[in-house]
């Protein structure tokens, strides 16, 4: 045994100064050759073309509930230089009805989702919760009691509408009587040049363009367009699948 130890110190000592290191960056090179191209065409997509998103609040149920994961087509509204902000082809503008992620005004670190209910030059009013643009009232409908179940797993009672505008498919929304409606009464206000006006579809749950102005084209992320996966946060200390949700196309 002692022949073979001083061997291997034989062998170590006569290595030449730095070929430990030679070796980790060989390693290393191998392993950027490998995987490196794979990992940035995994960024370059995610910057780009589509991005996951989950769902961290209730301020879009019933549309989306807490604990969705999203796919958002990043391609939506036009062609971005890879990893910035920098749009370099255009495809469209945003329309009501879309259903968006972008960067939050006040911090744009954070992601928000929110429905386009505006654009440029549009006329927003809100009055006892019913919401006008351009001095026409936006049709909605009852449809049933809805019990909404908010962060903190408490559930309270709500009404589900159907509501369509004039230019957009009819979508769900959500309102819930008794709450003081903080947010029922707004406007008129008019949509500044690239700007859009959002709301949440929980329409007394939601933080919104009501509550801290309106979204500049550029902080938009892309359209939102169909659930991959959720979560049921409150069934559960880590949750059960909503297999129901998986593959729902979002309008």
């Amino acid at each position: 045994m002692a022949t073979k130890d001083k061997e291997l110190d034989q062998l170590l000592d006569d290595e030449e100064p730095g070929a430990a290191g030679q070796r980790a960056g060989a390693w290393l090179w191998d392993l950027l050759k490998t995987w490196g191209p794979a990992l940035l065409a995994v960024l370059v997509i995610r910057s780009v073309v589509a991005e996951p998103f989950r769902i961290p609040s209730g301020s879009m149920v019933p549309t989306l509930e807490i604990g969705d994961y999203i796919i958002v087509n990043k391609f939506s509204y036009g062609f971005r230089f890879p990893f910035t902000t920098q749009q370099l082809v255009p495809v469209g503008e945003p329309e009501p009805g879309d259903i968006i992620v972008f960067r939050f005004p006040a911090d744009p670190k954070v992601d928000y989702i929110k429905r386009v209910v505006g654009v440029p030059g549009d006329e927003i009013l809100v009055r006892h919760n019913t919401l006008f643009v351009n001095g026409e009232r936006v049709a909605k409908e009852y449809v049933e009691d809805y019990n909404f179940v908010d962060d903190n797993c408490t559930p309270s009672p709500a009404e589900l509408y159907l509501e369509a505008g004039d230019e957009d498919e009819p979508h769900t929304v959500l309102y819930s009587p008794g709450t003081g409606g903080r947010l029922s009464e707004f406007g008129p206000f008019t949509v500044p040049a690239n700007e859009i006006f959002v709301m949440g579809d929980n329409r007394d749950n939601s933080s919104d363009s009501r509550a801290w102005g309106t979204v500049p084209m550029a902080n938009i992320k892309g359209r939102a367009m169909v659930v991959w996966l959720s979560w049921d946060h409150c069934n559960g200390k880590v949750g059960t699948l909503r297999l129901s949700r998986f593959g729902t196309v979002l309008k």
